[in-house]
């Protein structure tokens, strides 16, 4: 009769790989069916992720259920891997998104945003230029602003100052405010003859395709984004973590009932 552990690792191996399906897919219709340039850059991380999960979720089953001790063996060095890097990157994800929060202003319902208040390695990642470009198209096709600017269409100044927007509303689609430019709608403002020393001032456009898409706040609203979804991710990668250090020390137990199965088999051959 086969050993419990190794019908456990075998059952939840079948259900990852019956996972892996709908995610190969996805990456797939990406790839084919992708309109923009954000859509397509996910197509091959998530046909790695699926190829991943199938081809490791069938080495636990096979190595489990066949007692295939090899295979099981391959299956629990990448589970040991896989459990130290998503250790290090939630260690990393804290340690990175300690720092930085966004400015509270009197009378605004609203936050703005720094970048040098940042982790100074979140920083070097958006002020690439390369790295940006490819951000900034994103936000521009995912219509951050132009939903924004339909949203708050029908605001007065005095509303529009209590509103509370998101970080890349507030970074990236109006200018910052200690440029002191006259509000006529969420998207567009007319220029004052004061200077201020905020060079995100002279980067303003209302051009719906430019407004503050080359602000060192609209990186900075990136950034609090990213931050507050990274501490949301490493949260769930301790959840996650403790179910596959559950499951690695399963396939454990499978793996020495293999080894224990095999050396009684070959004793009495």
């Amino acid at each position: 009769m086969p050993r419990f552990s190794n019908n456990l690792v075998g059952i939840l191996n079948f259900i990852t790989f019956l996972l892996s399906i709908p995610i190969l897919w996805a990456g797939v219709w990406l790839s084919k069916q992708g309109s923009t340039e954000c859509e397509k850059f996910l197509d091959k991380p998530v046909i790695i992720i699926g190829v991943f999960l199938m081809l490791i979720s069938l080495a636990g089953l096979l190595g489990a259920c066949c007692r295939i001790s090899w295979l099981l063996w391959v299956y629990l060095l990448v589970m040991f891997v896989l459990i130290v890097i998503l250790f290090s990157f939630t260690i990393f994800a804290f340690v990175v998104t300690n720092k930085g929060a966004g400015e509270v202003l009197s009378n605004r319902g609203y936050k703005e945003y720094r970048l040098g208040d940042y982790s100074s390695w979140l920083q070097k990642r958006v002020n690439s230029d390369k790295n940006w470009n490819k951000i900034k198209s994103c936000l521009i096709d995912g219509k951050i602003c132009s939903s924004f600017a339909d949203k708050y269409v029908n605001d007065t100044v005095e509303q529009f100052y209590q509103e509370h927007l998101s970080a890349l509303q507030s970074g990236c689609c109006k200018p910052s405010n200690d440029c002191n430019y006259t509000y006529v709608s969420p998207i567009f403002w007319n220029r004052n003859a004061t200077t201020s020393a905020n060079p995100d001032c002279n980067l303003w456009e209302n051009d719906p395709n430019i407004l503050c898409f080359n602000c060192q706040a609209c990186k900075a609203g990136l950034l609090d984004n990213i931050k507050s979804n990274w501490k949301k991710v490493a949260v769930v990668n301790i959840v996650f973590l403790v179910f596959l250090i559950i499951v690695y020390s399963v396939g454990c137990c499978a793996f020495r009932n293999n080894r224990e199965d095999n050396a009684y088999h070959r004793q009495w051959k």
